[in-house]
Parts: C-alpha cells; sequence; structure tokens
C-alpha cells in the first residue's frame, strides 16, 4: 500500500494526467475493456446475489459505460478555462477559473450496486486528471474480483489502482493522506470516513443513504402510482439507497393503494416470487438475518417469505409499523415496504421530520399547490413528483444527499466538478498602475468608503 501510494504521487507528479488526450485514451480503454466483458460482469452480479441481467446491464454497466461516453465527449470543453467579468478594482485584467485535479482520489464503493457504484465515481475522477485508488466491497466478492482484473489490464497502477480486502484494509487506507476521498455505504461508516478525513483536511464526498417517504395524496393517479413505487422499491431487490423505504398515503385511498401494489408484485415477478428470474437476493448473511427478525410480530399485508438457503425474501407490504421498531428506526434497505395511512398534512410532519434528512423524497398527487408544497416543505437528497428513483438516470441533475444523507453530487459534469479544485487565476497588464491602493494613502476616507462599488 505504501508502495502504491507513492508510485501514484510521483506519477502525480510528471503531469502526465493534466493531459487531456492521457485522459481521454483512458477512459476510451475503459469503456471498451467493459464492453467487451459486460456478459462477465453481469454473470459476477449474478454470482454475488443473483442479480437478474436486466438490472445488471440496466442499473449497472450501461450507467458506466453513458457516464464514459459523456466524459469522453465533454472532456476538453470542462477543462477548458471558465473567463469572468473582471471588476474595476483590477481593471486592466483578464480572469478566469481554471479546473485542475485534486491529486490522490480515494473510492470506497458498497456491495448493493458493486459495479456501477465503484465505476462511477472513477470515471470522474479520471476526467478530472486524478489519481485514483479503488477499495471495492469485500461483500461482493465476484464482481470485485472482475473489476480488479479490468482496472489492472486497463491501467498502469501508479495511475489507478485496485486494493481488495475487508474491514481492516478500509481502516488502513483512511489512515493513510489522500487529496481526495469518496464513499459512499452507511451513514455509520460515512461518520468513520469523515473523522479520517479530517486528520488530514482532506474533502469529501459521501453518499449515504436514510429512511425515503414515499406520500401518497388522495388525488394520485393510484394504480400508476402502485407500478411505479413497486417498480422502484423491489428492482434490486430493495437495496437501493432511493428505493422508496415507506410510503405515506391518505387514509381514504390507503385500501385501495395496497391492492394495487399486490397486482403490481404479481404482474412483475409471478405468484412464486422466489422462482422469478428477475427478483435478486439479499447481498449479505448478516443483512439478511436483520431483515427476516424486522419482520416478527409485524401484521403483513402481503408476502413476508423467507428463504434461510437462498438468503431470500418476498416483495413484503407491512401495515403500520410501531415507530419504534425496526423497520421504522433505521434504513431498510430489502424488499419491505411498510404503509403508514395518515389524514393530515401535520401527520407527514410527524414522520418525516422524526428521522435524518432522507437522500430522496417521492410525492404521488395530481395537485400542483401540493406537490410544491412538499418540495419545499422537507431537506432531501433529490427526488420525483409522480415516479421514484428516476431522478438519477439524468446526467444534468447532480446526484447526492444533504445532512444525514451525505454530501456532494455526482454525475455527468457534476463528478468532473466534484474532483476538481477551480482555482482562481487574475492576469493583469502592466500599462496601467492606478497608484491609490499604495501607501502613503492620501486618498480620502470618505472615498474609501464607496470602494464597494467597485467590487
Amino acid at each position: 500500500m505504501e508502495d502504491l501510494i507513492q508510485k501514484q504521487n510521483d506519477f502525480f507528479a510528471s503531469q502526465q494526467t493534466k493531459d487531456i488526450n492521457f485522459r481521454k485514451q483512458s477512459l476510451q480503454r475503459l469503456m471498451q475493456e467493459i464492453k467487451d466483458r459486460e456478459d462477465a460482469i453481469c454473470d459476477a452480479l449474478y454470482a454475488d446475489f443473483k442479480k437478474p441481467k436486466f438490472e445488471a446491464l440496466a442499473t449497472e454497466t450501461q450507467l458506466v459505460l453513458a457516464e464514459l461516453n459523456y466524459a469522453i465527449k465533454n472532456i476538453s470543453k470542462w477543462s477548458s478555462p471558465t473567463p469572468v467579468e473582471t471588476s474595476w478594482t483590477n481593471f486592466p485584467s483578464k480572469d478566469w477559473i481554471q479546473p485542475e485535479p485534486y491529486g490522490k482520489v480515494l473510492v470506497i464503493s458498497p456491495w448493493n450496486y458493486p459495479f456501477m457504484l465503484a465505476l462511477a465515481p472513477v470515471v470522474g475522477a479520471i476526467a478530472a486528471g486524478n489519481t485514483v485508488v479503488l477499495k471495492p466491497s469485500e461483500l461482493s466478492p465476484n464482481t470485485s474480483k472482475i473489476i480488479a482484473e479490468i482496472i489492472t489490464k486497463v491501467f498502469p497502477r501508479e495511475h489507478v489502482g485496485v486494493v481488495e480486502g475487508g474491514v481492516e484494509v478500509s481502516q488502513e487506507l483512511l489512515s493513510k493522506k489522500w487529496e481526495y476521498i469518496f464513499f459512499t455505504g452507511s451513514t455509520r461508516v460515512g461518520q468513520i470516513v469523515y473523522k479520517s478525513a479530517a486528520e488530514h483536511l482532506t474533502p469529501v464526498t459521501l453518499e449515504l443513504g436514510g429512511k425515503n417517504p414515499c406520500i401518497v395524496d388522495e388525488s394520485a393517479q393510484i394504480k400508476l402510482a402502485a407500478k411505479r413505487i413497486a417498480w422502484g422499491k423491489f428492482i434490486n431487490a430493495g437495496q437501493t439507497c432511493l428505493a422508496p423505504d415507506y410510503i405515506l398515503v391518505h387514509e381514504s385511498v390507503k385500501d385501495l393503494l395496497v391492492e394495487q401494489l399486490k397486482q403490481q408484485i404479481q404482474q412483475f415477478y409471478g405468484e412464486n416470487v422466489e422462482t422469478s428470474p428477475d427478483f435478486a437476493r439479499m447481498a449479505t448473511a448478516k443483512h439478511y438475518q436483520e431483515l427476516k427478525e424486522s419482520l416478527k410480530g409485524q401484521k403483513l399485508l402481503f408476502g413476508g417469505e423467507c428463504n434461510d438457503t437462498d438468503q431470500y425474501i418476498s416483495p413484503t407490504l407491512v401495515d403500520a409499523p410501531d415507530r419504534q421498531s425496526a423497520l421504522m428506526t433505521g434504513e431498510i434497505f430489502g424488499p419491505i415496504l411498510p404503509i403508514i395511512p395518515y389524514t393530515t398534512e401535520a401527520d407527514l410532519d410527524r414522520y418525516i421530520l422524526s428521522h435524518a434528512e432522507p437522500l430522496a423524497l417521492y410525492v404521488f398527487s395530481r395537485k400542483g399547490d401540493f406537490q410544491k408544497k412538499i418540495m419545499s416543505r422537507y431537506r432531501f437528497g433529490g427526488g420525483a413528483i409522480n415516479d421514484t428513483v428516476i431522478h438519477i438516470s439524468n446526467k444534468q441533475l447532480p446526484f447526492g444527499g444533504v445532512g444525514q444523507s451525505g454530501m456532494g453530487g455526482y454525475h455527468g459534469k457534476h463528478s468532473f466538478e466534484l474532483f476538481s479544485h477551480h482555482k482562481s487565476v487574475v492576469k493583469r497588464s502592466n500599462w496601467l498602475d492606478v497608484p491609490l491602493r499604495y501607501a502613503p494613502y492620501k486618498i480620502p476616507i470618505r472615498w474609501v468608503k464607496k470602494i464597494r462599488h467597485l467590487f
């Protein structure tokens, strides 16, 4: 590890990563290798937690390829200095903002989308001209292995390296000095990362999670809402940081919504979900056991089947769990969906404001005023009106959290911006040098008090 870090220091100091063509060629090689090994990547994801091939392509490899394609096309433009208007105090001059790479970047990725959430930030870091050390999750070992193979084939280790291992490896990595740290995972571990970064005053991006509320009011188009909620909740077997964590539904339409959700689950996965090729499994035994335990004593409206051998939990609807239960005190991160009736907007406040800021919030309503009120009333990372999860698909929108759900946003140009320091530069001309700023100060004080108008 020490050798790798020193080599990356030396490589960055060589200035090679600042060359735009070098960055493009690096990303082009990565894109080609992912295309060549796309089927093998899907096989690795299936081996880790039976991820359906459609989901492996749509939510993992294709998203990374889209990031690569967009970055390759735009690196030159993004890297160019941005002229800004000069101030009278600097006249005559030219002023601009110059993006420059930070240096060594550490990326620590999670197990729920183990390919996409590992490679997407790496793309942004490379595009911005950094070197990268990637630590993939040990809880998705097959995907971690193929990521290491791809990175090793495409990049010299001093440019991009992979360090595999468990918690002790992450701890050792975090004890080193980095110029930037990018972490995706739980809020609890995010706090550990943040403390480690503070030792060296290292800037960080934390992509965390939270209890994402999904509000369904009495005016919502219930059948369509149920379809979109079921899709957003049960894709990747609910192991999605943006998935709706619980539903707050107006009491007048609760029963109708429950029936529509049941129908949509059966339409998606058939009468026996366990045999469906389109439904994934829990990625870790520990999380499976925690979720299974959380169902004890709950009133189930649908589902609840578990298979220890396969780490399978069926799509499950739970009727108004106690607010102090495990289902309502922590992020669920699985195919279990509490459904809670509400009557007034004050009821919404009692639930949503009792939790820290979520990564996402969703509202289904046909009332424009209500939509606007919900979007402005609560703090959350991002969200959607009359749909779920889909805001992640627009590369023009930064993806990230706020408060306990994280800090910093990336995707598309936002990834380049995130991994770049924006350096301010003023180039003064020599033909004019107004003497008023120099001592001895002879300008009247009443004039000094007007200087603010020159900035």
